[in-house]
C-alpha cells in the first residue's frame, strides 16, 4: 500500500455535471469503495485524495474536487476549477438534459481551468439501463461521437455497481501524466535553471 505522502506528481481533478448525475457517488465509490450512507446534495465544493501507482512507473496523488451541480453554486464552484489539470464531466444516461448540459460545463471548464485540461466524459448509471433497456435515454454512440468531436476521453460507468469507476480515473490520470510530460518536453529550457559546464 502506498503511503499518502509518497508521490511523484499531484494532480487536481474536478467532478462536474448537473445535479443528481452521481458525482458524489462516483467519488465515494473511487475513494472508499462504497456509496455514501446518506446521500445529500453537495453544497459548494468538497474534496478527497487518493494516491495511485501508474503503469508508467510513477506515483500520482489525485486531489479530487466534487462540485455542486446547482446553478446557485456556480460562482463558488467555478473558482475551484483553477489549476485543475483534469476533469470528469458526468451525465446521467437516463436523463438527456444532463447530456445536453455537457457543452456548457465543458466551456466553463475550458474557460477557468488549465489551458490543456484533460476531460473525461462519463455516462453514469449504466446499471439502470442494464436492468431495463428502455431507461437508457442517451445512446452510447451519440456520447462517444460528441467526445471524439470535442477531444474528450469517454467511458460509461456505474457508481452503484462500481463498473468502470476505477478505469475512468486511471485513464484520466494516465492521460494527464502523458500531457504534462509532453508539455514539459516541448517547453524551452529556462536559462536561469540550466547548469553550465566550464
Amino acid at each position: 500500500m502506498i503511503g499518502e505522502e509518497d508521490y511523484d506528481h499531484l494532480y487536481k481533478l474536478v467532478l462536474v455535471g448537473d445535479a443528481t448525475v452521481g458525482k458524489t457517488h462516483i467519488l465515494s465509490r473511487y475513494i472508499k469503495g462504497t456509496l455514501p450512507k446518506a446521500p445529500t446534495a453537495t453544497i459548494g465544493v468538497e474534496f478527497a485524495t487518493r494516491t495511485v501507482s501508474l503503469d508508467t512507473g510513477c506515483t500520482v496523488k489525485a486531489q479530487i474536487w466534487d462540485t455542486a451541480g446547482q446553478e446557485r453554486y456556480r460562482a463558488i464552484t467555478s473558482a475551484h476549477y483553477r489549476r485543475a489539470v483534469g476533469a470528469l464531466l458526468v451525465y446521467d444516461i437516463t436523463q438527456p438534459a444532463t447530456f445536453k448540459s455537457c457543452q456548457r460545463w465543458m466551456d466553463e471548464l475550458r474557460s477557468n481551468a488549465e489551458p490543456d485540461i484533460v476531460i473525461m466524459l462519463v455516462g453514469n448509471k449504466v446499471d439502470l439501463a442494464e436492468k431495463s433497456a428502455g431507461d437508457r435515454q442517451v445512446d452510447f454512440d451519440t456520447a462517444s461521437d460528441f467526445a471524439s468531436q470535442q477531444g474528450l476521453l469517454f467511458e460509461e460507468a456505474s457508481a452503484v455497481t462500481g463498473a468502470n469507476i476505477k478505469a475512468c480515473f486511471e485513464k484520466l490520470l494516465k492521460e494527464i501524466y502523458s500531457t504534462t510530460q509532453h508539455r514539459r518536453d516541448r517547453e524551452p529550457m529556462d536559462p536561469t535553471n540550466s547548469m553550465h559546464l566550464q
